[in-house]
């Protein structure tokens, strides 16, 4: 066992079982499959239900190999569904839910539809199959990348593979056993390797921002058909920061490394099929309004905060429109009042990640901000 791999053994060691499952050894080739089977699910799916997830001909940029990631893959050491996914989950009003204010949420609206998802339940199961206004979708977390995504799933279901690359989350599709990792959106391995998810938003805010946003919301209940102790997270904590979250260091090397702001440092990240781009999240909240460029043809982007739901919204601005705050809205050129996520350009989808996993898979990124540590910007 080489040094960094004893780190990591000790730094599991210190977090928890549940972060136990991400370790292993690498895989050098898709051989090391074959002796896995999906067999029946947590959530009740067995493996090659429904049809293949679908997905987009849109492809996000990759800086690296889909073979080239796979071979950089971690075996988890729980096999698949070790972490066990969320396939019934129920709900109730969010104005019936006992949740702290500053309570971590992860929201989604789908056809006007809003639902809110406790970062504390997701953090014991990582993927929740759902199903909003009669569309069949997947809400996702990694806690230790810090990025939760939305998926569109079609008759499949998605569960934790138990592996990891870049300390993300690898999800797979109980209808092709194709891998993805959760922040590319693009399989890594099996029959869809190449190919890219259709991804929606997820807003990270908190229980108060968003009952006070969306009134109409539910809230997923603790009520999992799993045991858990689901006000302990393995991890450590938000609200204050500590373990895991605050630690300096990362439990396995990342693909790439830099020296700029701490690894945990929270940026929202947009990635086009030319490029990436990161947004110190603490300085969009401050500033309000940054610009950068995507891209080696350095094409024009605008992020913006959205204070009260604590996020940003990331833009294409091809033609370079001014872009400036209007109270609590903004401008853009003559047109004043508008909402963060309402401006008049074409919005590119965009989350929370922490520095270290952003960088790492995207070691190309475009930056723009001060790189602040201060609690996440959370």
């Amino acid at each position: 066992m080489n040094r960094t791999r004893r780190a990591a053994l000790s730094g599991l060691a210190a977090v928890g079982a549940a972060v136990a499952g991400c370790l292993g050894g690498r895989a050098t080739s898709g051989a090391d499959r074959d002796g896995e089977s999906a067999g029946a699910s947590s959530d009740g799916a067995s493996g090659g239900d429904g049809s293949p997830p679908p997905t987009v001909e849109t492809e996000y940029h990759l800086a690296y190999e889909p073979a080239s990631l796979l071979s950089e893959s971690l075996d988890g050491g729980v096999g698949k569904d070790g972490i066990p996914s969320v396939g019934d989950p129920q709900f109730r009003p969010i104005a019936d839910a006992d949740l702290a204010a500053d309570e971590p949420v992860f929201g989604v609206v789908r056809d006007g539809e809003a639902r809110a998802y406790p970062r504390r339940i997701l953090s014991h199961h990582e993927i929740v199959n759902d199903e909003i206004a009669g569309e069949p979708i997947a809400v996702t977390y990694c806690p230790l990348t810090g990025t939760a995504q939305g998926f569109r799933r079609g008759a499949t279901t998605f569960g934790v593979s138990g592996r990891l690359v870049n300390s993300n989350l690898i999800m797979y599709d109980r209808a092709t056993d194709s891998w993805w990792p959760q922040m590319l959106a693009t399989a890594i391995d099996g029959p869809l390797a190449g190919a890219t998810l259709d991804e929606f938003r997820v807003v990270w805010t908190t229980a108060s921002e968003w009952a006070a946003r969306r009134p109409d919301s539910l809230v997923m209940t603790e009520a999992t058909g799993h045991v858990r102790r689901y006000d302990s997270d393995p991890y450590g904590s938000y609200a204050p920061v500590n373990g895991y979250y605050a630690r300096n260091g990362t439990l396995f090397p990342p693909l790439a490394s830099t020296e700029d702001g701490h690894p945990k440092s929270v940026v929202v990240g947009a990635r086009t099929a030319d490029g990436a781009v990161a947004f110190d999240k603490a300085t969009l909240l401050d500033e309000r309004v940054l610009t950068g460029t995507v891209g080696g043809d350095g094409a024009a982007v605008v992020a913006v905060a959205e204070p009260a739901l604590s996020t940003g919204h990331v833009y294409r601005n091809p033609d370079g429109a001014a872009v400036a705050t209007d109270g609590d809205g903004y401008r853009v050129g003559g047109e004043g009042g508008l909402a963060a996520a309402d401006l008049p350009l074409d919005r590119v989808l965009a989350f929370d990640a922490m520095w270290f996993a952003w960088a790492g898979f995207y070691p190309d990124t475009a930056f723009v901000g001060d790189h602040t540590w201060a609690g996440y910007g959370r």
